[in-house]
């Protein structure tokens, strides 16, 4: 079995060290350094080649925002959750637009930080309930008006994209839907694929600008 390589950013020794031990407690991740700081955050991305990037939205010099930025210049396909302690803060949104593929907030429990991590590789962006509503409302303030397209989208994968933009995990969804984890991927690979998207935040901005479901 491949294993899903990590890396972590943040300044906290403490929080590096404790993220580190537990997910060394899982056979399926391998954690491949932890850094406190972003000064050589491209040399790092390109030397590990990691699946995930477990990165702290404030750091000292090179904040996380700003790291997002540099590392999508040059890599599109990592994935990287943001460690943040408000839900209540514009910086969470401005990393999405930077090309962050989810958020954890840093009180969150072991099991979520391991559920987030399977989700964000599957292809899914998590976030939490309350950053979601925020960037949807972001995201309805900066949609501009369009024809409404149509990509025929089925009953069931319209159900799955109003769960999407509602901010829930894969797993809610399968458990929303009665089905399994594997198939709302599998959905959700197909949706992308219809309305030609790549990403969550891009699939929730066309559904919400197309008007294909309400938030």
């Amino acid at each position: 079995m491949k294993k899903i390589t990590i890396i972590i950013f943040d300044d906290n020794f403490e929080r590096r060290d404790s993220l580190s031990f537990l997910l060394e407690g899982y056979e399926e991740f391998l954690v491949a350094g932890s850094f406190k700081d972003c000064h050589r955050v491209l040399e790092v991305v390109n030397e590990i080649n990691p699946d995930v990037i477990l990165m702290d939205i404030e750091m000292p010099g090179i904040n996380g925002i700003e790291a997002v930025k540099l590392v999508r210049k040059e890599n599109t396909t990592v994935k990287i959750l943001m460690q943040t302690v408000f839900e209540d803060d514009d910086k969470v949104y401005d990393a999405m637009i930077a090309g962050a593929s989810g958020y954890l907030l840093k009180k969150s429990s072991s099991e979520k930080i391991v559920e987030a991590i399977h989700d964000v590789v599957a292809g899914g962006s998590p976030m939490t309930p309350v950053v979601a509503r925020k960037i949807l409302e972001k995201m309805r303030e900066q949609a501009k008006p369009s024809a409404t397209e149509d990509f025929q989208l089925s009953d069931r994968e319209k159900e799955i994209l109003y769960y999407l933009v509602q901010g829930l995990s894969y797993k809610m969804i399968s458990e929303k839907c009665f089905i399994s984890y594997h198939t709302v991927n599998s959905h959700i690979k197909k949706i992308y694929e219809k309305i030609q998207v790549h990403s969550q935040s891009e699939a929730v901005a066309k559904a919400l600008k197309n008007k294909w479901v309400e938030p």
